[in-house]
């Protein structure tokens, strides 16, 4: 399917939604198929002008935490099935790492992210559009569990961060986008039925001649 233009799969919702969850089931979904994952986090800006402090001290959940026009570059040239270099973004060290991802061209791009559909050069960008849509309550509890074992952090770190801009970040940006949705899917991987639905829409596509 060389000739043919990818197709790219747009995958948000709020902080512990469960995003990341469906985007690697529809992967699971197509194994056999050319697909390939990216995750809008691996676009945080590079931090190392500032102390660790200072990068701990910034906000993640607005738009202009991330670096946007690099992200649309790369999806760009891999539309046109040039290989990339993906940034990896260092949790830990609040900042991106010297390593990067080398990412292949697929016929099936899956992006995920919870600022995935603000921008609207990347939204244009994204051929489906979907938003998981999960309780308030249970993404909190996710994102809590989350970070103090994936990336070493206390309660009160994850409870203050969640509190000050994670949860008005959402509201401000976050859940307004669902309106941009082609499929919006309530609780996340659990939804069978949703990533059923997707997975034949995606491999309509495939199938096309």
């Amino acid at each position: 399917m060389q000739d043919k233009k990818p197709i790219i799969i747009g995958v948000s919702g709020g902080s512990g939604s469960g995003k990341t969850t469906v985007s690697r089931e529809i992967v699971e979904h197509l194994a056999g198929e050319s697909v390939v994952m990216i995750a809008q986090d691996s676009y945080y800006k590079q931090q190392d002008h500032l102390t660790l402090d200072e990068r701990r001290a910034r906000n993640y959940d607005h738009p202009d935490a991330f670096d946007t026009d690099l992200m649309i570059d790369q999806l760009q040239k891999l539309l046109k099935r040039e290989t990339i270099d993906e940034p990896i973004y260092d949790y830990v060290n609040s900042t991106r790492s010297k390593e990067t991802l080398t990412v292949q061209p697929a016929d099936v791009i899956i992006v995920e992210g919870v600022l995935l559909f603000v921008d609207a050069r990347l939204r244009d960008l994204i051929n489906i559009k979907v938003y998981v849509d999960t309780d308030d309550d249970i993404r909190f509890i996710r994102r809590l569990q989350r970070d103090m074992v994936e990336r070493g952090r206390t309660p009160k770190s994850i409870i203050d961060q969640y509190l000050d801009t994670v949860k008005p970040m959402y509201h401000q940006f976050v859940e307004p986008t669902k309106r941009y949705a082609d499929i919006i899917i309530p609780e996340g991987g659990s939804n069978k039925i949703a990533i059923n639905m997707l997975e034949s829409q995606i491999r309509g596509f495939l199938n096309q001649d």
